[in-house]
C-alpha cells in the first residue's frame, strides 16, 4: 500500500508540474500540445474569465489529392492554350469560306475592262470567217483556244463565201462564280445581221484571261415601249422666265456658242458642248423633273445638211437673285 500511495504521490507531483508549466504536457510521440482549460479551470473572485481557445481539427488526406488541388488550375491554364494554339493553326492551314447565297453569287459582276475586251475580241474573231483562207481563222482563234477546245472553236464555217464583224458591244454581264464572268456581247454582221453571243470568261486575282468553255447564241436583253412622260406624272412648268432662260441656253447649247451660253450659267457651272452644231428650231414641252431643281426639254433641232432631231435634254435650275439661271446640261463633264 505505501508503494501505491508513493505511486499516487510521484504521478500527482508530476501532474501538478505539468499544470503549473503553463498547461502543457508532453505527449508520447515527442510533440508539444497546448491543451486548453475548459469548465475544470479553477475561477478566482475579481479575475476575468479567461476566453476559450479555438479548436483545430486536423484531417487526414491522400497526398494525391493534395497535389492535384494545387496543380489543377495550371493544368486548366495549360489546355485552353493548347486549345488555342491548335484552333489558330487550323483556321491558318484552312480558313473558313463563308457560304453565300446563290442569290448573291449571281449579282452583276463588277466592271473589268480586261476581261471584256477579251470577251469582244473573241467574239469578233470568233464570227470572222472566209472560206478561201480558213487558217485566218484557225490564227486569229489561237490565243483563246485551250486544252478541251479545238482549233475553230467548234465552229465549221461553209465551203464558200466569207463574214465580217462590223462591231461589237457588250450589253449585259454576271457573275455566277467569283472569277467568273458571263458577257453577253453584241455583234454586227455584214451577212447575218445582229447577233447576241454569251461568252464566258475567267479572271481570277493573279490569273490570266481565260475562257470558261464554249460561246451560246442567245437573245438580246428584255426590253420594253418607251416611257417619255413616267406615265403623266411630270408636272409642266408654267414660269414664263425659267422657259425662256431654258429655250436660250439650249438654243446657244446646240449652236455652240460658249461665250453667249455663259450668260445664262450659274457661277462655277461648267458644260461640254455637242460635237456637232444644231439650229433649234423649237421647244416642244418644258416639264419639272422628278425630285427638285431640274427640269426636262424635249426640242427639235437641224443640222446643216438639213436632218431634224428630237432631243431630250435634262438642265439643272436654280434661283439666284430672282432669276433663273443653268447650273448643268444633261451631263457632268467633270464625272468619272
Amino acid at each position: 500500500d505505501r508503494g501505491g500511495g508513493n505511486d499516487r504521490e510521484h504521478h500527482g507531483d508530476r501532474h501538478d508540474r505539468d499544470r503549473g508549466n503553463g498547461g502543457r504536457r508532453r505527449s508520447t510521440l515527442g510533440i508539444r500540445v497546448r491543451t486548453a482549460a475548459m469548465s475544470d479551470a479553477p475561477s478566482y473572485p475579481g479575475l476575468a474569465a479567461e476566453p476559450p481557445h479555438a479548436v483545430v481539427t486536423i484531417a487526414r488526406r491522400p497526398l494525391w489529392r493534395i497535389q492535384l488541388a494545387r496543380g489543377l488550375p495550371r493544368y486548366v491554364l495549360y489546355a485552353l492554350a493548347l486549345a488555342g494554339a491548335l484552333a489558330s493553326a487550323r483556321f491558318t492551314l484552312d480558313p473558313p469560306r463563308a457560304a453565300l447565297p446563290s442569290a448573291l453569287l449571281r449579282r452583276p459582276a463588277v466592271e473589268d475592262l480586261a476581261a471584256e475586251g477579251f470577251a469582244t475580241l473573241f467574239a469578233r474573231a470568233y464570227l470572222t470567217w472566209e472560206a478561201q483562207h480558213p487558217e485566218a481563222r484557225e490564227h486569229a482563234l489561237a490565243p483563246f483556244m485551250g486544252p478541251g477546245m479545238d482549233s475553230g472553236a467548234g465552229v465549221q464555217p461553209p465551203a464558200s463565201g466569207e463574214q465580217r464583224v462590223q462591231w461589237t458591244q457588250v450589253v449585259q454581264q454576271r457573275s455566277p462564280l467569283p472569277g467568273e464572268t458571263v458577257y453577253t456581247v453584241a455583234a454586227q454582221t455584214d451577212m447575218t445581221g445582229l447577233l447576241y453571243l454569251t461568252v464566258s470568261v475567267l479572271h481570277k486575282p493573279g490569273s490570266s484571261l481565260a475562257l470558261a468553255g464554249y460561246p451560246a447564241f442567245v437573245g438580246p436583253p428584255a426590253s420594253g415601249p418607251a416611257q417619255t412622260d413616267l406615265g403623266g406624272r411630270l408636272r409642266e412648268v408654267n414660269e414664263p422666265a425659267l422657259t425662256t432662260v431654258v429655250e436660250r441656253a439650249l438654243r446657244n447649247y446646240l449652236a455652240g456658242s460658249p461665250s453667249e451660253l455663259a450668260a445664262d450659267l450659274a457661277p462655277g457651272a461648267r458644260v461640254s458642248l455637242p460635237g456637232i452644231e444644231l439650229a433649234l428650231q423649237s421647244l416642244q414641252s418644258l416639264q419639272w423633273a422628278p425630285g427638285a431643281g431640274a427640269v426636262l426639254a424635249l426640242v427639235q433641232a437641224q443640222d446643216q445638211r438639213g436632218a431634224t432631231y428630237t432631243l431630250a435634254y435634262e438642265l439643272d435650275v436654280l434661283r439666284a437673285q430672282g432669276r433663273w439661271e443653268v447650273s448643268a446640261v444633261q451631263m457632268d463633264p467633270d464625272a468619272a
